[in-house]
């Protein structure tokens, strides 16, 4: 079964966007996954189509009202969980990220403005995600994130399947440096061990480099890491 899905929006054209290229777009017209972009304004009933009004008690910007986005959202088949792209959801991870692809699929509601009706997220049970602490125009550019963390993921993406074995946050540690040939590139060379044929010991390299940096760049994740580990 094809991971599916259903992204609610307030611009169905922006899908799906980068994901119409590269591995992504590959396993789109490979039918390992689809979508569908559903227009959140199609379910506005009265004659100019609104989708906002004022925040109730005052205060700048517009939200999203909760009976046009519950019509949306009732009236879109999905698969899987409900997800709403928001600066105060859960953080996004590759724990989540492997959650969701073990998955059929997903609803993804994009936000716009300053946010939804806080009925809507308790009433049709959403599951609030972020993909970082700043805040952007809308919902859409997180859920391209969002999915293109999941999609290289599905089975058959990926050229290999163990391709993502040892990258960052797999295991909680950062990815290992990268070189290729040529061996020597304005003065500087490739490390010896790399060059060695010595597969154990080229392992043994990559895992003290994945250690050094996430201890250097990310202390937080390599204190997680040494508590699971010890």
């Amino acid at each position: 079964m094809a991971f599916h899905a259903s992204i609610l929006t307030l611009f169905p054209e922006m899908f799906p966007g980068t994901l119409a290229h590269s591995l992504a777009g590959k396993a789109l017209r490979d039918g390992k996954w689809g979508y569908e972009a559903v227009d959140i304004r199609s379910f506005a009933t009265d004659k100019h189509r609104t989708v906002d009004d004022h925040p109730a008690g005052g205060g700048a910007g517009m939200v999203l009202k909760p009976d046009v986005l519950a019509k949306a959202i009732d009236g879109t088949a999905h698969k899987g969980p409900r997800l709403l792209m928001s600066p105060r959801g859960r953080p996004l991870d590759q724990a989540l990220v492997r959650e969701l692809a073990a998955g059929e699929g997903c609803m993804i509601i994009c936000g716009r403005f300053e946010g939804i009706d806080q009925r809507v997220i308790e009433a049709r049970g959403l599951q609030e995600v972020s993909i970082g602490d700043y805040v952007l125009s809308g919902g859409e550019p997180a859920a391209l994130v969002l999915l293109d963390a999941v999609i290289r993921l599905l089975p058959g993406v990926m050229g290999h399947d163990q391709s993502h074995a040892e990258e960052s946050f797999e295991d909680g540690l950062l990815e290992h440096p990268h070189y290729t040939k040529p061996n020597v590139w304005e003065g500087l060379e490739i490390p010896t061990i790399l060059q060695s044929g010595d597969h154990k010991a080229i392992a043994r390299w990559k895992a003290a480099q994945r250690e050094e940096l996430t201890r250097a760049r990310r202390p937080d994740l390599y204190d997680r890491f040494t508590k699971r580990k010890g």
